[in-house]
């Protein structure tokens, strides 16, 4: 009886429970970046997708150069023609394959209802049909459930119930329920996109380690966890911790470091470079075949190719034109600038490893590389000879 073939891509798990990802049974690092190039005076309805400039070709080639090799969408466009062709050119132009996301819902206004059948089955619908739609594509490399939808389980975020959930005065317990609820039905999801799709890896998309104990328990059809992790120059002991609470393979799907020092009000290419390459040599870490880590890691997308003038003040189109250096949140890990205002210090519109230029070339705006480019790059080249090099770069 002949052999089933091997799947496209997939996670080979090693002695001492070490995992690595596949691809066409090659090993396969990741290597890339969340990837939403909305222009100057865009907002996050902007089609890009649809853009007649093309400024995918244009970062496609520049992501080459640097190393990447994958790039994350959150969620894909109403258009599967235009996505398909993106997703395409990346592949066959550049070798940089897509991980596809979906949102879950978790959007929906005023609230997610994971709680009601008739809405996970409207989500449900829309992720199999991404699926259905775009399992072909050459260059897909695995699917996200999912972002930081757990945060919703204290309400801190997106706050949902039921009747049921409502009636329990105890936070911790209603906290519980929300987790067993969602979690079950993501892997509901999962296993679904199996009986579809054998091609393909199916991931977990969940904020830091919250919550994942209870994902443990009923989320057995899941073949790794993305998880978004803002800690500063370390990740600590995540890699070893989720070892612990849900084994299974990582990728971290967000990460990264703002290049504005909101506390001296001025850019800071050097603080953003020092973040992100120490982030990396974490990941490379903890990644198979080093035995000095936990070998769990198969990469890392960070957060972000270019920056995103919209993000401070997202109702106000005015505001798109212009770099805000006005801070949205706060994060101490990210010490260099933790004593600004208020200790504001996390400025969502400085992300990005490309900053924009108002100039434009063909529609576009210029790319204007910043140093965490050519850090990156030159680490890349050969991470495990680099591995022990602290001769890099510094912060003023």
């Amino acid at each position: 009886m002949a052999s089933r073939p091997l799947p496209e891509v997939r996670i080979r798990k090693l002695k001492n429970n070490a995992y690595q990802l596949l691809v066409k049974n090659k090993p396969y690092f990741i290597k890339g970046v969340c990837y939403s190039p909305v222009p100057i005076g865009q907002g996050h309805e902007y089609d890009f997708w649809s853009d007649p400039g093309e400024p995918w070709k244009i970062d496609g080639k520049l992501m080459q150069e640097m190393g990447i090799n994958t790039v994350r969408f959150y969620q894909l466009p109403g258009n599967p023609e235009s996505a398909k062709k993106v997703i395409n050119d990346l592949y066959q132009l550049y070798g940089i394959r897509s991980i596809l996301g979906n949102w879950l819902g978790f959007w929906e206004y005023p609230c997610p209802r994971y709680a009601d059948k008739d809405f996970q089955e409207k989500v449900k619908k829309d992720v199999l049909d991404m699926v259905r739609t775009y399992k072909d594509e050459p260059g897909v490399l695995l699917w996200i459930l999912g972002n930081e939808n757990n945060y919703s389980f204290s309400e801190r975020v997106n706050p949902w119930g039921s009747p049921e959930i409502d009636a329990i005065t105890d936070v911790r317990k209603r906290c519980d329920i929300r987790a067993g609820i969602y979690y079950s039905f993501v892997n509901e999801l999962a296993r679904e996109i199996h009986l579809i799709d054998s091609q393909h890896p199916v991931a977990l998309g969940n904020g830091e380690l919250i919550s994942l104990d209870a994902a443990n328990q009923v989320c057995p059809d899941i073949d790794l966890v993305a998880l978004i992790v803002y800690r500063g120059k370390t990740f600590g002991n995540l890699f070893k911790s989720l070892r612990a609470t849900f084994d299974k393979p990582l990728l971290i799907s967000e990460f990264g470091a703002d290049s504005y020092d909101a506390y001296l009000k001025k850019e800071d290419q050097n603080a953003q470079a020092l973040f992100l390459e120490s982030q990396w040599r974490e990941i490379f870490k903890h990644s198979y075949p080093n035995k000095e880590g936990a070998q769990n890691c198969v990469g890392a997308t960070m957060f972000e190719w270019t920056d995103e003038w919209w993000k401070h003040d997202e109702a106000s189109p005015e505001s798109w034109k212009i770099q805000d250096t006005e801070s949205n949140w706060s994060n101490g890990s990210y010490y260099f600038d933790i004593k600004a205002e208020r200790n504001m210090n996390m400025n969502e519109e400085w992300f990005g490893i490309a900053a924009l230029s108002q100039e434009r070339d063909n529609g576009n705006n210029k790319r204007v590389l910043r140093k965490a480019y050519y850090i990156l790059r030159d680490y890349w080249k050969n991470p495990v000879l680099n591995h022990k090099d602290k001769k890099r770069v510094k912060p003023k």
